[in-house]
């Protein structure tokens, strides 16, 4: 099995995250009408009933939920290919 770099697998996955969920903050801010709607949908798809309510766009918090989201990512990545690696050897 190949070796991943423990660097770089983190990279990718918090800069995924970070780019969903900063897609998401965009979304909240251009289109949170539709959005709530498209959520309710979603709820009663998986036969729950909507209850969570969208605020309003707030810039910080877009930022910090972005910021987190990527560290997360790079930590929960880095300790993947550090899994990954152990355990192939």
């Amino acid at each position: 099995m190949a070796k991943l770099d423990k660097n770089k697998t983190g990279l990718v996955l918090g800069a995924f995250l970070a780019s969903v969920h900063a897609f998401w903050s965009l979304m909240v801010a251009a289109i949170p009408t539709q959005l709530q709607k498209f959520l309710d949908w979603m709820f009663v798809l998986h036969h729950i009933k909507p209850v969570y309510a969208l605020l309003a766009f707030n810039i910080v918090n877009a930022v910090i939920l972005v910021a987190i989201t990527f560290v997360a990512g790079y930590s929960f990545g880095y300790v993947f290919a550090l899994i990954w690696n152990r355990a192939n050897k």
